[in-house]
Parts: C-alpha cells; sequence; structure tokens
C-alpha cells in the first residue's frame, strides 16, 4: 500500500490461471509444460475523484470500475513476469517491475506512485519457504517501493542559474491525460499488458 495525500493505492495478489502446452520432448522422455509466466494483481484504491486522477501502469492507462463506495475503485492487471523457456508467447517481453503512477489529469503530472518487482529487484531470491511470517514480510516489502513512479519534470529557474551546465530534460509521455483506455471485452476492468504493444 502507499499513501498519495488522501488517495491510498493497494496491491492484492490475483488469481491467475495458467495454460498447459503442448507435448515436446525432453531429456527424459515426452513432458507437457505450464506457461507460468503471467501473473495478475488487483488494484484498489481509496479516496479518488474519478473525474480529476486517472492510474497509468508502465505508461498504459488501468481501467478502474467503481464498487459503489465513494471514491473507491478497483481494477486488475495482467502481465508477464519472466520469460521461461516454453512458454505461449515467446516473442512478449517481460513487463516487470510494474511501476504505477497516479496522474492529476487537470495538472497533466504524476502526483506519486510505486513500484511493484516480481522478485527481489537484487537478485536475493531464497529457494526456500520463508519460516515466519515476519520474513515473509520482509520479502514483500523489498519487492514493493513507495518510490520509483514516472514523474513529470518540474522547472526551478533558480535552481538552474546556479547550476554549471543546463540539460534540457523531456518527459517520455508527450501527455498524461491524453492516454487511450484500451478496453477488451473479455476482461473489461483488466488491463493486459500483452496487448499493448
Amino acid at each position: 500500500s502507499t499513501q498519495i495525500g488522501d488517495i491510498a493505492i493497494h496491491l492484492h495478489s490475483a488469481i491467475e490461471p495458467w495454460h498447459v502446452l503442448g507435448e515436446e520432448s525432453g531429456s527424459q522422455g515426452t513432458a507437457r509444460y505450464v506457461d507460468s509466466s503471467l501473473e495478475r494483481i488487483q488494484v484498489s484504491i481509496e479516496g479518488l475523484t474519478d473525474s480529476r486522477y486517472i492510474l497509468v501502469c508502465n505508461g498504459q492507462r488501468v481501467p478502474l470500475k467503481s464498487t459503489g463506495k465513494h471514491g473507491e475503485y478497483v481494477a486488475g492487471i495482467r502481465y508477464r513476469a519472466w520469460n521461461p523457456p516454453s512458454a505461449l508467447h515467446p516473442t512478449i517481453g517481460v513487463h516487470a517491475p510494474l511501476v504505477l503512477d497516479l496522474v492529476d489529469t487537470w495538472n497533466d503530472r504524476s502526483v506519486g506512485g510505486c513500484t511493484y518487482h516480481v522478485a527481489h529487484p537484487g537478485g536475493l531470491n531464497p529457494e526456500s519457504s520463508p519460516i515466519n511470517p515476519l520474513e515473509a514480510e520482509s520479502r514483500r516489502i523489498s519487492r514493493f517501493w513507495e518510490f520509483g513512479h514516472t514523474p513529470v519534470s518540474i522547472s526551478n529557474p533558480g535552481y538552474q542559474e546556479s547550476a554549471r551546465e543546463v540539460v534540457e530534460h523531456t518527459s517520455s509521455e508527450s501527455s498524461f491525460s491524453n492516454l487511450p483506455l484500451k478496453e477488451t471485452k473479455e476482461y473489461p476492468y483488466t488491463l493486459d499488458l500483452r496487448n499493448t504493444l
């Protein structure tokens, strides 16, 4: 979870069915691999003003759905977590880490966000289960950062005058408020990052 002013963003694991692939011959006979590279998370937001803010994940607008409670919205994000040797879509790259931005469309800038890593960002992935809840919590905390979102560069004339060299930076997004909402008929409230190519 992360808190941005009055708005809270919560991430939860969600169920993603894995496909069984066709038969492949291996060193010990025929095998049927499972494509475990797809994962899904649920994003819930509290305190959101829908006419002002949108949620963006890796540069794509997330289709938020109201829960009926004032200011509360949910959505799903489906993404490629890792690249196994046998997969259903071998040409689609890995989408991790997921960078979530809360965008103020009135001012056309990101006001905050978070970064979610599928595995430990330093490569310290344990091979055993956690021995107690504290170890499990520390593993989750190491994968979730309350920073790393996409801030829009702000020009500060006082700072630039004192700098020895001024380098002009441009944002990779021309305008946050013009991001299209790509809906699918199968899952209308899930952003499928595989379809954003």
